[in-house]
């Protein structure tokens, strides 16, 4: 399987680019928006098989991590600095024509994208266990911090009250809350995943915040729910029933974008795509070549 790897001139710094496969009988590029804001492309490996049904699958390090990694510059870590990229790395690679899957806040990143720039040539979007609201994310957080242990959720609350977010108790606390509903580094997982990797801490904590249940960074005031409707390509909401995208996160996607479809994923949690590849990597499959086919782009 082919891979090419290179880095694209941004802001006077590097973002890293990785490019599997190749786009063979018309078929267009996945292009994978990863999540954080902070995180790396690392995860998205476990989709490097999609290349066999003839289409390149490109992912790329944000500004801030991994190996596009920048910290010291705290003011750099809001949505213009990632749309931007977004749009000069379509150019770079000549993306003329593309699909979008977004993560997490990598669906985040699509969705201001969609609404605010009407770009051309988006096929189709994948909007993967993500968010169209700040406040609604904080508030199913903390809905679902009150099925943890009295001890954990009291860890918790005490750390909101003082703005301590180090304690052992609370760390303990947002531990067991992230497995429960994102994911564990240890035990049988790909590579790919457990992979120790340059994670953006500084682009989280200025973009977003502490944790994922406190948005106190530049996107706290984050709301597109009222928006969605702008939408204009065929967009696929993928969430698991016990993920940090819950139910009604979900529904208030599925329900606000025109052309929309939704499938949940039985026991999965925020990464889908780990917990179910199998099931992931089919849907995908079938959802590219269908609106291709539909001539949606």
């Amino acid at each position: 399987m082919k891979i090419t790897e290179g880095y694209m001139p941004y802001l006077g710094y590097q973002t890293y680019y990785r490019i599997v496969g190749e786009c063979r009988d018309k078929r267009k590029p996945l292009l994978l928006l990863h999540g954080g804001p902070g995180s790396t492309h690392n995860y998205f490996e476990v989709l490097d098989v999609l290349a066999d049904t003839g289409r390149s699958i490109i992912s790329y390090d944000q500004l801030g991590c991994g190996n596009s990694y920048v910290e010291g510059h705290p003011e750099l870590w809001c949505q213009k600095t990632w749309d931007n990229e977004l749009i000069e790395l379509r150019k770079h690679l000549g993306l003329d024509e593309v699909h979008l899957l977004g993560q997490s806040w990598g669906g985040m990143l699509a969705i201001e994208y969609l609404c605010d720039y009407h770009p051309k040539g988006v096929a189709s979007v994948i909007l993967s266990s993500t968010l169209p609201s700040a406040s609604l994310w904080a508030r199913e957080q903390h809905r679902m911090i009150r099925l943890l242990s009295e001890e954990d959720q009291e860890a918790i609350a005490e750390a909101e009250r003082t703005g301590h977010f180090d304690s052992p108790g609370y760390l303990a606390a947002n531990s067991r809350f992230m497995e429960r509903h994102c994911d564990s580094l240890f035990g049988d997982v790909p590579e790919c995943v457990s992979r120790p990797k340059r994670a953006g801490k500084e682009a989280y904590l200025y973009g977003w915040g502490p944790n994922e249940y406190n948005p106190t960074g530049s996107l706290g005031n984050w709301e597109y729910t009222d928006k969605l409707d702008r939408i204009n390509c065929p967009a696929l909401i993928i969430s698991g029933t016990d993920d940090l995208c819950t139910p009604l996160i979900a529904k208030t996607m599925y329900d606000r974008i025109p052309d929309a479809r939704w499938e949940l994923f039985e026991g999965c949690r925020h990464m889908c795509f780990v917990d179910d590849t199998e099931k992931y990597i089919r849907l995908l499959a079938e959802w590219l070549d269908q609106t291709e086919k539909n001539g949606c782009v």
